[in-house]
């Protein structure tokens, strides 16, 4: 039996949903397996899983397997043109990035390329739940104006067929390529089998698939073996995968493993780095490297790390080490230090810009919260805006991208003209950037709430008995995560605040960009109002305001 001759007795090319590749077997998912015939009833076949098994004689060829893929692909996309309209939405962004419909999590592939900016992300566009990602692309010119271009990668081939994961991309020359993690579950037990594979594009819109171009995990490593970054180092590239090792121990802990190429296509193993941080969580994911202002930096996401405050309970955390990397491809690492404190953080991607800045966008969501307000209008999850990074007193400090600022209305000035406890401000808009300054208080609290409407609201609290800013968003709508935020401040000084915030959305950048707290806040249409409060009146500083659209 020839593959087209299997492919028809199961009830044709529209009928094919998923193909898997165990050694030379062939598994293919059928979407109606009532349609398969006589000719392969003998054939074995899983009902959970409505998938058949055949053992191809002579093997399938590379050429084949391609076919079989195509294939797929070509139902997706017809799938994808159910879900393309954006769905209506209170809570929908004005100029972050969100998708039309489903689900959206890491940012991928973001580069300057021939002219333009790329950006991918994954999303899984038919529901509001993490299934088979798919990499949605979005490009721009100025960073402000994104436009959407087809569906870059589907998961449709043997290697990648429960999902296109996270990865990076490259510019070489003409070319535009994609390195990302093929995601395969095996079976009813849902064995996890993980390559880093390859997508190439001559017009930088439609992409052809290579397949894995390493397909073994590194010695002592768990499938959990992913997020391909891809940095130039003297004449060769080094690839850095986010890794799970297992000791002898039978202990797992996060690592970067790390692989080295001249052409970008044939792949040596380096080895495991990151020992410098012992026992630090047991996942390491979304590795980036970069060099900014003279220092090397490298960003991770740690899963299973001990947070120090009480309010932080979940295992998902992100944050920057100073690293350094010898001519030997050795890399060490120093001291881990937060990125973003706030609740909405995770798999941050960087580029270089032309003139030599380092941008920053990261996902606005984390990966065990799924339900959200906007799911009733068929959506969920959204990126950050882009941030300006440097390297500044031994920090990485953190700014609004300076494109944003066209995103401005007319600029307004309000200056308090009398003491208070309470002063309110009516904004008449959830889609806005403003910066004040706070005054530390000796005792007790000051409060700056957002998106208010008397009833919800999030409060940015300054708490000078405990030593702490708190972010507090438990007056909101509910949501899944978790309610407070904080960061230590120990010095007393006053904090310097900017606001950027688009309906569902607050990004607060404290103290020039030392600090970054990100967070989703539902809260109602009319929740247009902000408030300075404190136990004592007091004369609050000048606000600068502008609405964003």
């Amino acid at each position: 039996m020839t593959l087209i001759e299997l492919i028809t007795a199961c009830g044709g090319n529209d009928n094919l949903l998923r193909a898997l590749r165990v050694e030379e077997q062939v598994i293919i998912e059928l979407k109606d397996p009532s349609l398969r015939t006589s000719a392969v009833a003998e054939l074995p076949f899983n009902n959970q899983l409505s998938q058949l098994t055949w053992q191809p004689e002579p093997y399938l060829t590379k050429q084949e397997w391609q076919q079989l893929g195509q294939f797929i692909e070509a139902n997706q996309r017809k799938q994808l043109l159910e879900v393309q309209e954006i769905s209506a939405s209170a809570h929908r962004p004005t100029w972050h990035i969100a998708p039309p419909q489903g689900l959206l999590n890491d940012p991928n592939g973001f580069i300057y390329h021939q002219g333009e900016y790329h950006l991918f992300y994954q999303v899984y566009p038919f529901d509001c739940d993490h299934k088979d990602k798919y990499w949605a692309h979005v490009t721009s010119t100025d960073l402000v104006s994104w436009t959407t271009q087809r569906i870059a990668l589907c998961p449709s081939d043997w290697f990648d067929s429960h999902g296109v994961f996270s990865g990076h991309a490259v510019s070489n020359n003409d070319e535009l390529l994609l390195f990302y993690t093929g995601n395969v579950r095996i079976g009813e037990q849902r064995d996890r089998i993980t390559t880093q594979c390859l997508a190439t594009s001559q017009d930088g819109l439609h992409f052809i698939k290579h397949g894995p171009v390493i397909d073994k995990l590194p010695p002592s490593v768990t499938p959990h073996c992913r997020d391909p970054k891809l940095v130039r180092h003297g004449d060769h590239w080094l690839m850095l995968l986010g890794a799970q090792q297992q000791t002898p121990d039978n202990q797992l802990q996060g690592r970067l493993a790390i692989y080295r190429s001249d052409d970008l296509y044939n792949w040596s193993y380096r080895g495991l780095y990151g020992d410098e941080l012992g026992q630090f969580g047991y996942m390491w994911e979304c590795p980036d490297l970069f060099e900014i202002d003279g220092q090397l930096v490298g960003i991770i996401c740690p899963q299973g790390i001990e947070s120090p405050s009480e309010h932080y309970n979940i295992p998902h955390h992100n944050g920057y080490v100073k690293a350094d990397l010898d001519r030997q491809d050795k890399l060490t690492i120093g001291d881990f230090a937060t990125l973003d404190f706030g609740f909405d953080f995770y798999a941050p991607q960087t580029a270089e810009t032309p003139d030599g800045r380092r941008l920053l966008i990261g996902w606005m969501g984390l990966p065990d919260e799924t339900e959200q307000p906007s799911n009733q209008d068929g959506w969920l999850h959204q990126l950050t805006c882009l941030r300006e990074l440097s390297w500044e007193n031994g920090k990485l400090y953190q700014r609004p991208a300076r494109e944003l600022q066209t995103l401005r209305g007319k600029e307004q000035i309000h200056v308090p003209r009398l003491e208070s406890s309470c002063h309110t401000l009516q904004l008449d808009s959830k889609n806005y950037e403003l910066k004040t300054t706070l005054t530390w208080p000796e005792t007790g609290q000051i409060t700056l709430r957002l998106m208010d409407n008397g009833e919800q609201y999030c409060d940015f609290v300054l708490d000078a008995d405990n030593q702490r800013i708190l972010l507090d968003r438990s007056r909101a709508l509910p949501t899944d995560g978790e309610l407070v935020r904080e960061i230590p401040w120990h010095s007393g000084n006053n904090v310097d605040i900017q606001v950027l915030a688009d309906r569902s959305s607050l990004e607060l950048f404290i103290n020039g960009g030392e600090y970054v707290m990100t967070a989703r806040v539902f809260t109602p249409e009319d929740a247009t109002r902000m408030q300075f409060i404190a136990k004592q009146p007091q004369l609050w500083q000048p606000t600068t305001f502008w609405t964003l659209s």
